[in-house]
């Protein structure tokens, strides 16, 4: 067993309307009217009225080349990485030297070395931490991260591992490409990181704060779905790809998959009172309501953060914990789901369970 000592959302500057974002960013992204017009339209259903951006924004119109933007990524990813770790330990009461396992998720930008190496020091954790960074992953790495340190801490009761997600979507925003998949994401993604800390089940936990326990996780792989989420590798950097079809995928798998993690522990949908979904957009978010017979209000702190967020891609999930938790959610005894999406097409979950508050 493995519990959760802390999680630190952190987000970039101010909140920029979205409609300010779009007067200065969709004339970056094609230059005909009626384009700009439909973009406009898009991402007034996009369910986002706000975004936070890694840079101020009249400087998007500066980088004009991947390796131009890829640098602004590791310069603002270290600092936000290094801010949401430092809270995050701090909240757990876990001193750096004491972390045995670093993992590091992002799909916004590369480094070699990548930005867990520079928390090492930044942070004061041990030489010998063991660091796993991860590009690939996509809306999926935040939860996958949860489900790998759990799986890592199972064996060891008195460790403790750091998880960090960095994602500046803002950087990945191609210019001059007026594709629809390319005019939704630009107003769909925002940028964010977030750490979580977790322990071993020896290790002491704070008092006076939820502090849920990690019981189970899964991981599904959908085959014959590459070609529907993900990026498409260009001289430029990273152009989305974004299928209509994955609300229909969702609806198709998601509840089987629910309950194959449910039913090893004897439990049914019913016996779950949160529900802790990645923001991946507002019909992602019905596709996950219909698929498992859920009411609005499970989902309402999802809404709220891919309202004043966006889509943070592996971060978000892991944002809307962090609202969970400061909800007092799950409750003693309680049960949660914990589900994000990502690249291949992939479903990652976590089952969590409310611990009682020392």
């Amino acid at each position: 067993m493995s519990r959760v000592l802390a999680v630190a959302p952190v987000l970039p500057g101010p909140a920029h309307p979205q409609e300010r974002i779009d007067d200065v960013v969709l004339p970056l992204l094609a230059a005909d009217a009626s384009r700009r017009a439909l973009a406009r339209r898009l991402h007034a259903s996009s369910g986002v009225r706000t975004r936070h951006l890694a840079l101020p924004l009249p400087a998007y119109a500066g980088p004009t080349s991947f390796a131009q933007s890829n640098a602004h990524f590791v310069r603002e990813g270290t600092d936000l990485a290094e801010q949401a770790a430092r809270t995050a330990l701090a909240a757990a009461g876990v001193d750096p030297q004491d972390v045995d396992l670093l993992f590091f998720t992002s799909v916004t930008g590369i480094g070699a070395p990548s930005i867990d190496a520079s928390l090492v020091g930044r942070l004061g954790l041990r030489q010998d931490v063991r660091r796993v960074p991860s590009f690939g992953l996509g809306c999926s790495g935040g939860a996958a991260g949860l489900g790998l340190l759990h799986e890592y801490l199972r064996g060891r009761p008195r460790g403790r591992a750091l998880l960090v997600s960095v994602e500046l979507c803002s950087l990945t925003f191609q210019r001059d490409d007026a594709s629809t998949a390319n005019l939704v994401s630009s107003g769909l993604f925002g940028d964010g990181a977030s750490a979580v800390v977790l322990g071993g089940e020896d290790v002491a936990v704070p008092a006076g704060r939820p502090v849920p326990e990690v019981v189970a996780t899964r991981s599904r792989l959908y085959p014959g779905t590459e070609d529907q989420l993900g990026w498409d590798v260009r001289d430029s950097g990273f152009g989305i790809v974004l299928s209509a079809e994955l609300p229909h995928l969702l609806r198709a798998h998601l509840a089987g998959d629910v309950k194959d993690l449910l039913a090893a522990h004897d439990l049914e949908v019913a016996d779950v009172g949160t529900w802790v979904v990645h923001a991946g957009g507002p019909k992602i978010v019905d596709a996950v309501r219909d698929a498992l017979g859920l009411d609005e209000a499970a989902l309402a702190r999802t809404r709220s953060t891919l309202e004043a967020q966006g889509n943070l891609s592996s971060s978000s999930v892991l944002h809307v914990l962090a609202s969970t938790l400061d909800d007092g959610a799950p409750p003693p005894g309680g049960w949660a789901v914990l589900m994000a999406f990502g690249p291949g097409v992939s479903a990652e979950l976590v089952l969590l369970r409310g611990r009682e508050v020392a």
